[in-house]
């Protein structure tokens, strides 16, 4: 699992009906320097993607999320996706290893 920062939505003419009760939003992995500043946190370089999501997020949160095939588990039928939201995130406390 990684933990990213939401910095926008996506929207659909046409979706696949496994996608009803969600949004695809997109999302900006949070680096190491990033966890070590709060202040820092935000668009930042790099690539963003696109992550399934069920639990409400939206622009400013900061969720964890997983890819790969483990992204497809939470459907009953096979589904198109790549990142699947996992976990709405309240506070980050991290200290670097020494």
């Amino acid at each position: 699992m990684r933990l990213g920062q939401v910095i926008g939505k996506v929207t659909l003419s046409r979706q696949d009906p496994s996608y009803r009760g969600g949004s695809l939003l997109v999302v900006q992995p949070l680096s190491a320097a990033q966890f070590a500043d709060p202040a820092a946190r935000g668009p930042a370089g790099g690539a963003s993607l696109v992550v399934y999501d069920r639990l409400g997020a939206g622009p400013g949160h900061i969720l964890g999320f997983t890819e790969g095939s483990e992204a497809a588990m939470p459907f009953s039928e096979p589904t198109p996706v790549d990142a699947y939201s996992a976990a709405l995130i309240d506070e980050i406390f991290y200290r670097p290893p020494r």
